[in-house]
């Protein structure tokens, strides 16, 4: 009887998870709106509605370095009902900065493809006497430990590079994390903040526009985007030889979700990435195309916590 009993459940979990999706998805965004995972995810939850048949429904859940909706999402039910698109900071940094942490991002989570990866920027604002990032490190160094710097928010790929680059030059200055990209960008085109280190996604319209001033860009090659902005290596500073950061953004659900529902999810995932749409999101950010499998992105993440677990206990930094 248990073993009957076992088969019909097992034969019903596999017809309701066949019809997947039968109501709304939604999708946690751990960040405020308007930043760079929200740039990512509303074309694709757009692409997704129309490949798949209901609504995929934006859900911005900030707070904690992405912890509170990565955690919500991490243990919500594996139904394929609850997804999430974040940066990489609560998958592969949080853990090497807050003593306790609500959830495993390798055993909570399924990793389904990436979406993005993106070089950043540092840029200050106009009024900084600075073009250069020898230009800029003399003015920092001039201020006396009276200079403060923003990011996106405490654990994230933006702190974590501005905290690089302070261990690297030994310089003084202050952190200022935001709850997200966008509040942060606001402070600094309203002249709150002089600097500001964010991915390309976030700040190129700022820069184009001539709210923001770029001084270098963290990727091994100049961004498309800002073919005249130099590489951090570029600028010719001893302390900096090697310089690379990127921020990724990547599509994820609960560990356990149906297989089916998985590869249904990868399948029109990659085949929007590769429409007219979504290639215009990637020129826009200065990303390559950078969809993969789920193992493919499973192995791409390992790799980069091992890269963190090497640099994070360097920079001396704790967050409870």
């Amino acid at each position: 009887m248990a073993g009957a009993a076992a088969l019909v459940t097992a034969m019903l979990a596999g017809t309701a998870s066949a019809a997947w999706p039968e109501k709304a998805v939604t999708i946690v965004v751990p960040w405020p709106a308007g930043g760079p995972s929200d740039i990512a995810a509303r074309p694709l939850s757009k692409g997704l509605s129309e490949a798949l048949g209901q609504p995929f429904v934006i859900d911005n859940r900030a707070g904690a370095g992405g912890n509170i909706g990565t955690n919500l999402v991490a243990h919500a039910k594996p139904d394929g009902y609850t997804l999430m698109i974040t940066a990489s900071g609560p998958i592969v940094i949080n853990q090497h900065l807050y003593k306790k942490m609500p959830f495993d991002a390798k055993t909570d989570l399924k990793p389904i493809t990436n979406l993005l990866k993106v070089p950043q920027v540092i840029v200050v604002h106009p009024s900084v006497p600075a073009n250069t990032l020898p230009e800029l490190l003399a003015y920092i160094r001039a201020q006396k430990g009276n200079f403060s710097w923003a990011s996106a928010g405490n654990g994230t790929t933006q702190h974590m590079t501005g905290e690089l680059l302070k261990t690297m030059t030994k310089l003084e200055m202050n952190h200022i994390p935001f709850k997200g990209s966008a509040p942060a960008i606001n402070d600094l085109v309203g002249g709150h903040v002089p600097m500001l280190i964010d991915s390309t996604i976030a700040v190129v319209p700022m820069i184009k526009s001539g709210k923001a001033k770029a001084i270098a860009v963290t990727g091994k090659q100049r961004a498309s985007q800002l073919p005249d902005v130099p590489t951090v290596e570029e600028s010719g500073i001893k302390d900096l030889k090697g310089f690379e950061s990127y921020a990724w953004y990547g599509l994820f659900a609960p560990a356990n979700t149906p297989a089916d529902v998985v590869a249904r999810l990868e399948k029109a995932s990659l085949d929007y990435m590769r429409t007219p749409e979504f290639r215009h999101v990637l020129e826009s950010a200065s990303s390559q195309y950078v969809g993969s499998d789920p193992a493919a992105f499973a192995a791409f993440i390992n790799e980069d916590a091992k890269r963190w677990a090497r640099i994070a206990p360097t920079l001396n930094l704790t967050l409870d």
